[in-house]
C-alpha cells in the first residue's frame, strides 16, 4: 500500500496531514509547503512564467502541472484543493482569474482578465447549515485546445469547451460549447459556428 493510500486509508491520520499542509478554515497551503514542496514537486515546463504576485495554491496531494511557454499573470490564483489543474503548452491565463479544479486545459488557451474557472460547488441543501460548511461537491471542467475566452467570464463546473472555442466578454457558461464556435451572454449561447465548407463563420 502506497503512502498516500495510508493516509486516506486512517481518517485521524489523514486529518493530522491536512491540517500540517493547510491553516484551519483556510484553503491556502502553508508556507512550507509553498516555499520547499511546490517549487520541487511540480516543475513547470520550459519558458513557463509565474508572475511574482501570482498564488499557486497547489497540494501535493492533487495533480498539477504547467505546460512549457504558459504564463500565469500577477493577481491570478490556481487552487487544486479539490481537484487536478492540469493547464497545457502556450496558454495564457490572465491577470486576477481565478482556477479551481478539477480543470484540464489544452494547448494555446487564451483567457483575459478577472475569469473565474471553478470546477467546485458549496452544497446548500442542509437548510440548517451554513453553504460554507456543507461538502462541496466538483465536477470536471474542460477547455480544449486554441479556446479564448474574453473578460470578467465565469465557466461553470461540469463544462466542456470545445477546440477553437470563442466565449464573449462577460459571458456565463453553463453549458458544453461545441468546437469552432463562438458563445457570448448569460447564459452563454452559441450565435456563430464555423462552416469548413464555406470556410467562413456563419450565424448559428
Amino acid at each position: 500500500m502506497s503512502l498516500t493510500s495510508k493516509i486516506k486509508s486512517n481518517p485521524k491520520l489523514k486529518k493530522l496531514v491536512h491540517w500540517m499542509l493547510i491553516p484551519t478554515g483556510e484553503s491556502r497551503p502553508r508556507l512550507w509547503v509553498r516555499w520547499f514542496v511546490t517549487p520541487f514537486y511540480y516543475p513547470r515546463g520550459k519558458g513557463a512564467v509565474v508572475r511574482h504576485y501570482a498564488r499557486l495554491d497547489v497540494f501535493p496531494f492533487n495533480k498539477f502541472s504547467l505546460g512549457s511557454k504558459t504564463i500565469i499573470e500577477d493577481f491570478a490564483t490556481i487552487n487544486n484543493g479539490v481537484g487536478d489543474v492540469i493547464i497545457g503548452n502556450n496558454c495564457g491565463i490572465g491577470i486576477s482569474n481565478v482556477i479551481i479544479g478539477p480543470v484540464t486545459m489544452g494547448n494555446y488557451v487564451m483567457l483575459a482578465q478577472n475569469i473565474v474557472v471553478s470546477g467546485l460547488n458549496h452544497g446548500y441543501e442542509d437548510v440548517t447549515l451554513p453553504p460554507r460548511v456543507q461538502k462541496v461537491v466538483t465536477k470536471q471542467i474542460n477547455i480544449m485546445d486554441n479556446v479564448w475566452i474574453g473578460a470578467n467570464c465565469v465557466v461553470t463546473a461540469g463544462v466542456t469547451i470545445g477546440k477553437h472555442a470563442i466565449i464573449g466578454a462577460g459571458s456565463v457558461i453553463t453549458k458544453d460549447i461545441p468546437d469552432y464556435s463562438v458563445a457570448v451572454g448569460n447564459p452563454a449561447r452559441v450565435i456563430k459556428k464555423y462552416n469548413f465548407t464555406t470556410n467562413a463563420w456563419e450565424k448559428a
